[in-house]
């Protein structure tokens, strides 16, 4: 695959299997089974396409994350506060689609 951004939009459609059955968040193969990298770029890219995802991000990081079971205290933090230093360091540089919950973050006076 040619970027990330590519490979989380790959992640994220899959979520049915060759049945037709959807997989729920935090089951087995769902996307709160992803870990590490894969996870923060998920959220990313959920947050850049969906608005509802983005606004609870905003209202409460902690309940809109808390879904994402594998994510470790340091990750929730990084996410929650927006520091794109720390999730750069761990996932490459981000493209401006998956900067945006970062950049929004950033502009809100909420630390």
């Amino acid at each position: 695959m040619k970027n990330d951004s590519e490979r989380v939009t790959k992640m994220r459609a899959p979520l049915t299997t060759e049945a037709g059955k959807v997989i729920k968040e935090g089951q087995q193969g769902g996307i709160g089974a992803l870990e590490g990298k894969d996870v923060i770029l998920s959220i990313l890219a959920r947050a850049a396409d969906e608005s509802d995802f983005l606004a609870r991000l905003s209202d409460d990081p902690g309940e809109a994350l808390a879904e994402y079971y594998t994510l470790t205290s340091e990750e929730r933090a990084a996410l929650a506060s927006g520091d794109i230093k720390r999730i750069e360091g761990w996932v490459g540089k981000l493209d401006k689609r998956l900067a945006t919950w970062l950049w929004c973050r950033l502009s809100q006076e909420k630390f």
